[in-house]
């Protein structure tokens, strides 16, 4: 079946990957597609902000992943349950406690996060009343089953946080032995909306120990709109203590920065925690979406998943709190060299996005600087690195490799060198920007791409070059020729 090319830009490449694979040379017996870094599609699940995924070892035995997060209404939590991150965007939601129709946390209910402590389940969440839905504060709900989407959860008790003031957004984690409570809150005397604090707990309804304020929002990119540190998220990794939070106001300008403790710190100290200058991950026009923030942390397998929502416009009419198309996204979070977190730019719609490393130097990996390919090791501009195989622009049973930053650009063959360039809905551009993709030639659980316009040829890695060459029959040439995908 042909595909009109003019028709897949327009969609922007969103076409399943599998239409794009059959891709076995004659005469080369087809293999398993290899191995994708995370198989899931963008958005995950529409109209879902603050997500919030579970990672699959949460302290329950069942390997799944359980997601949560606000709905448009603002009015309930929801929970719903997946074998993998991918089959969260079909599965069935559950409606797990539902605000009273007046009263206490009759208002706005607001980012819902589910944690697996001992053997039971909490939610954390927060609430408004219902003569007044913005004075919100934190509430946790508390179920013994096993699979928090059943009923029976207990009544919501309100979280004491050390002042009678506007507070949200709060998580819990695990270190050294002991648990920590960590979220966002107005106090008294501080001319912002909210700044973030930390506390011991001395169980998961209570604090053992009193505030202390880590975060205040000052810089600029912290304060657009409205002066906010909200939404923590913890990681711990490379002997630190990571806690991504967002900032400014909830439309394009929002936007997550990263706070940096070590390891072996006193946590409640906020001496111990550094704030980068600059945030680590903003609205994208490039890539189309806008506002990602609000964020959490999973895991599939020994990876790191960054789990945000983010929305496909910029332009919102009325207050961007009511506007209901944060949706939930997930991507793989990837690590510089020196330990600190690569998140990269928040990806658009699509599926699978990938890096490809040179067979015959497995440490470096392909990317595009000044538009042209070649392979570099520790890049720390990591969305330089990422592609996504889509169906090919000419040719039934061919791809074209598509950049995810610059999603209007291609990979393309032109004078045998390698470039991203935009999108033309022409033949000649269909030719360079389409090849043949069979498993790799050195090693199958690599793939290999073949030229379209010079069948003979693959693209091959030349001392960090990326070309088009003909590959001989020793074992190193067809190496270069073959990458693998991470």
């Amino acid at each position: 079946m042909g595909i009109d090319r003019r028709t897949l830009f327009k969609a922007g490449g969103v076409v399943a990957a599998v239409s794009a694979l059959p891709t076995a040379a004659p005469g080369v017996a087809a293999a398993a597609p290899a191995a994708s870094p995370l198989t899931t599609r963008n958005p995950l699940v529409e109209q879902r902000a603050d997500p919030f995924v579970t990672p699959p070892d949460s302290g329950d035995s069942s390997g799944m992943y359980y997601l949560t997060g606000s709905v448009p209404e603002y009015d309930r939590v929801v929970v719903r349950g997946a074998s993998t991150i991918d089959g969260l965007a079909t599965a069935r939601e559950r409606t797990i406690w539902r605000r009273p129709a007046s009263g206490p946390m009759a208002g706005y209910i607001w980012a819902p996060e589910l944690h697996r402590i001992g053997d039971r389940w909490y939610v954390y969440f927060a609430a408004g009343d219902g003569d007044d839905p913005f004075r919100i504060r934190t509430y946790v709900l508390e179920s013994g089953n096993a699979d928090p989407r059943a009923s029976g959860w207990l009544p919501p008790k309100r979280m004491v946080t050390g002042w009678e003031s506007f507070t949200l957004d709060a998580t819990t984690f695990s270190h050294r032995g002991k648990r920590y409570f960590l979220w966002a809150q107005s106090e008294p005397g501080i001319a912002t909306n909210s700044n973030l604090y930390i506390a011991e707990m001395a169980s998961p309804t209570e604090l053992a120990t009193a505030p202390v304020r880590i975060a205040v929002p000052t810089l600029s990119w912290e304060t657009q709109g409205f002066r906010v540190n909200e939404g923590a998220a913890v990681l711990i990794r490379n002997g630190r203590v990571f806690v991504t939070f967002s900032a400014s106001a909830t439309d394009a300008r929002y936007c997550m920065g990263l706070l940096t403790a070590d390891e072996n710190a006193n946590l409640l100290d906020a001496r111990s925690w550094t704030k980068s200058p600059d945030p680590v991950f903003v609205t994208n026009a490039e890539t189309g979406q806008f506002g990602p923030g609000h964020n959490s942390f999973t895991t599939q397998g020994e990876d790191d998943v960054l789990v945000y929502h983010a929305r496909d416009y910029r332009d919102i009419d009325g207050d961007p709190l009511f506007d209901p198309n944060r949706h939930a996204r997930v991507q793989k979070l990837y690590w510089n060299a020196d330990g600190t977190p690569a998140f990269g730019v928040p990806v658009g719609k699509g599926g699978t996005v990938v890096r490809l490393s040179p067979l015959d130097a497995r440490h470096l990996v392909v990317r595009h600087a000044g538009f042209r390919l070649r392979a570099d090791g520790n890049v720390r501009e990591v969305a330089d690195s990422w592609f996504r195989f889509n169906p090919g622009h000419l040719g039934t049973g061919t791809v074209s490799v598509q950049s995810v930053n610059f999603p209007d650009r291609y990979v393309t063959a032109g004078d045998g060198v390698l470039r991203i360039e935009p999108y033309a809905d022409t033949d000649d551009y269909g030719r360079a920007t389409s090849y043949v993709k069979v498993p790799g030639l050195a090693d199958r659980s690599g793939v290999s791409l073949r030229s379209l316009a010079d069948p003979g040829a693959y693209v091959s890695h030349d001392n960090g070059r990326l070309v088009v060459a003909r590959p001989g029959r020793g074992r190193a040439e067809r190496a270069r020729a073959t990458f693998l995908v991470r």
